[in-house]
This record gives C-alpha cells, sequence and structure tokens, in this order.
C-alpha cells in the first residue's frame, strides 16, 4: 500500500514477472484490489496492490481509499512504498502514523525510486521516528488519564527498509528477499501457473482504461468509467467483448471519441492486442461512450464496475 502514484503496480508487476496492474504516471490509476501471485522456488507470496490513498473527493474516491485500509486488514505483510524521489507528503506520514498505532508484526518499506536524485531516505525515517514518538506519546497519556489503567507500552514496530528501482531488471529484488524472510510456513493458495485471480471483466475494463490514460493523460481519466457488459465466447476462436465507457457530462463524450473516432479507435486496437496476448485468445472490442451524470455516485453502476464488492 502507499499514498497514490508511488509506484506499487508497477512493483507488483516486477515482483510477479508479468502484467496483473495497469500502470500510468496519471493518480488513482488503480481502483480495485488486484492479487498478483509470486511463484519462487522458495515458496508462493499472494500480493494485494490497493488503490493508492489520497485526499478523496466524491464517492469514488471515498470508496477507494476505504478499498485501500480495508486491503490492509488481515494480510500477514504490511509493505508501503513510497516515492522516496519525493519528500515525504501527508498520505506517507499518515500510513506511517497507522502502522505506529496499530503495530502489525511484519512491515516493509519501500523507498521506491532509489535511481533518482535527490532521494529523500532520510527524511523518511525521521518521519517514522516522529510517528513513533508521537503514538508513544498517546499510549503515555492514556495510562496517565486511566486510574489502574492496564494500558501497556508494547513493542513498537521495527520495519525493514528497502530500496529499490520497480522499473528495472533486479530493483525489486531486496523486495522480495525481505518478504520471503518474513513468509511463514504454508501451503499454496494458489497453482504455479496462476499470476492472479482478478475477475475477467473487471482485467478487461482496466485495459482498456489504461489505454485511455495513455492517450488523454489528465483530460476526462478521473471521470470516466469502463463497464464490461458481455463476453462472447461461444466455440468461435474470437471473444466479442461489449464495452460502455462513462462520462459524466456531454461535452466529455467527444473528447473520449476523437475526431473521426481517433481515440475510440487507438485505444480499442492497443487494448485488442495486449488482451488477446494476455488470454491466448483474438478479442474483439465493440466500444460505446454513453454519457450518465454522476455515475460515480451510483451505487449499482459502482458495484458492476467491482468497487462495491469483496475487498480482499
Amino acid at each position: 500500500m502507499g499514498r497514490t502514484n508511488a509506484g506499487k503496480s508497477t512493483l507488483v508487476n516486477r515482483l510477479v514477472g508479468e502484467k496483473v496492474s495497469i500502470v500510468s504516471p496519471v493518480e488513482q490509476t488503480t481502483r480495485n484490489t488486484v492479487r498478483g501471485i509470486v511463484s519462487d522456488p522458495r515458496g508462493q507470496l499472494v500480493l494485494l496492490d490497493t488503490p493508492g490513498l489520497h485526499k478523496a473527493v466524491g464517492t469514488l474516491g471515498k470508496l477507494l481509499n476505504r478499498m485501500a485500509r480495508r486491503s490492509a486488514a488481515g494480510t500477514d505483510i504490511t509493505c508501503v512504498v513510497f516515492d522516496a524521489a519525493q519528500e515525504p507528503q501527508l498520505e506517507d506520514i499518515g500510513w506511517m502514523q497507522r502502522i505506529a498505532k496499530e503495530k502489525p508484526e511484519k512491515v516493509v518499506f519501500v523507498l521506491n525510486k532509489a535511481d533518482r536524485a535527490p532521494f529523500f531516505e532520510t527524511m523518511y525515517r525521521e518521519a517514522w521516528d516522529a510517528a513513533k514518538a508521537e503514538s508513544k506519546s498517546e499510549v503515555k497519556g492514556e495510562q496517565r488519564n486511566v486510574e489502574n489503567s492496564a494500558v501497556r507500552l508494547e513493542t513498537p514496530t521495527s520495519p525493514v527498509w528497502v530500496k529499490c528501482i520497480a522499473t528495472t531488471e533486479g530493483g525489486a529484488k531486496a523486495v522480495m528477499d525481505a518478504l520471503f524472510d518474513f513468509a511463514e510456513e504454508g501451503e499454496p493458495l494458489f497453482d504455479d501457473d496462476i499470476v492472479t485471480d482478478y475477475p475477467r471483466k473487471l482485467a478487461i475494463a482496466d485495459t482498456i482504461r489504461e489505454k485511455y490514460l495513455a492517450k488523454m493523460h489528465q483530460e476526462v481519466p478521473h471521470e470516466m468509467g469502463i463497464l464490461v457488459k458481455k463476453i462472447r465466447e461461444s466455440n468461435s476462436p474470437v471473444w466479442e467483448v461489449d464495452v460502455e465507457v462513462l462520462v459524466n457530462r456531454v461535452s466529455q463524450k467527444p473528447i473520449v471519441i476523437g475526431k473521426g473516432a481517433e481515440t475510440v479507435k487507438y485505444v480499442r486496437k492497443c487494448a485488442e492486442r495486449e488482451l488477446s496476448d494476455v488470454f491466448g485468445v483474438k478479442v474483439a472490442l465493440e466500444i460505446w461512450v454513453r454519457v450518465e451524470p454522476n455515475w460515480m455516485k451510483n451505487e449499482r453502476l459502482l458495484a458492476e464496475m467491482g468497487y462495491l464488492g469483496e475487498l480482499v
């Protein structure tokens, strides 16, 4: 977990060895919790790639933040990714404060983008020391305020700090080693040839949205939803997939379509090629753009896109 655009999805893809999460320089690219499965001679890791924590605006933003926080519950290892090429932000400090307060047993702090300069490792370590001190002060305050208090100072969490370059071969090796050092004995949860159990409809929708992000950057993406309505397989060697692209306003529709349908054609071509490689079968997309005012507040649509479903 970590704040938006810290490199979580890139790191997960690197660890898994295949692309299971979409990536983009645009913030809030990841909108669902995606499981990536690492099969290694040392054993198996199941990674949860969560939406990035950010200052939420509207129903969807709040859902994504809630999903990120809830996904952290019940995991064996907490791995927080920081963009250490930037100074610590409020969301980074928020994760540190939460960990200092909740004291999970196994924590890895990943300082990503270690190839950048400047690199703010010292500031992140100082921020963690401040979060620990604040948490310790709060516990002491509780002890003073409660007569015959049973509250005791617990052993603070001692995270393993790892520097990482998630975009390069070998750049994530230290992260993999730290996770396996923490991993416990157990039976594998998935077969060795499975890299994700992410639902097919959501994977197709994410791929299409990624191509729109690459084409449009900041123009509309945060107000655009992708809805995979139907996948027709039958006995044909081609999967025919019906897709709706939802926008909030009429003025956004021509932007998403593009002049002479240029944008839709680009997205369809790129997504079809990638999806055909992923699923091993030719994929033909039929993309329609629909104006759906306030779709981000529509619980039925949000559920259909997986935002209200099982989080872990």
